[in-house]
């Protein structure tokens, strides 16, 4: 059997645990198939790029498949049919992530509120030397 990331998006109008409730509804077509799901993540409501069916937000969720591709096609067929299913893509993959996807980590990190090294907006950059005093002179001649 082949490894899949596929991600779907849902309607802002939906709740989360509607959504909830389409991840297992979809979990179980590729279960019925032969397949597995390896892992399931929701990302939250997220802007989108361009308005989808005059949407401006989605739910988005990851599903980790492994499954053969009828399982596949049967997935995308249905979710095609699903009124709240705005968006889907499928990738093969050479192997599945085993941790959290790189959304969740970038999540975490922003509610963490890491600024790196600068700690947050403001004051001297590290790759910059200390500042000099402007010459006046050099200013009011219109050298600078």
């Amino acid at each position: 059997m082949a490894l899949y990331e596929h991600v779907f998006l849902a309607r802002q109008d939906v709740s989360a645990q509607q959504v909830e409730a389409l991840a297992e509804q979809f979990k179980g077509v590729i279960e019925t198939l032969g397949g597995k799901v390896e892992k399931t993540e929701y990302w939250g409501v997220k802007s989108v790029a361009y308005r989808i069916k005059k949407n401006r937000k989605a739910h988005f969720t990851l599903l980790n498949i492994d499954a053969p591709s009828a399982a596949l096609n049967e997935l995308e067929r249905q979710e095609g049919l699903n009124e709240d299913i705005l968006r889907f893509l499928t990738v093969r993959v050479e192997e599945l992530e085993a941790g959290p996807s790189a959304m969740l980590r970038k999540r975490d990190d922003d509610d963490r509120g890491d600024r790196g090294d600068r700690g947050g907006r403001g004051g001297p950059r590290p790759d910059r030397g200390p500042r000099r005093p402007r010459d006046d002179a050099a200013v009011e001649e219109g050298g600078l």
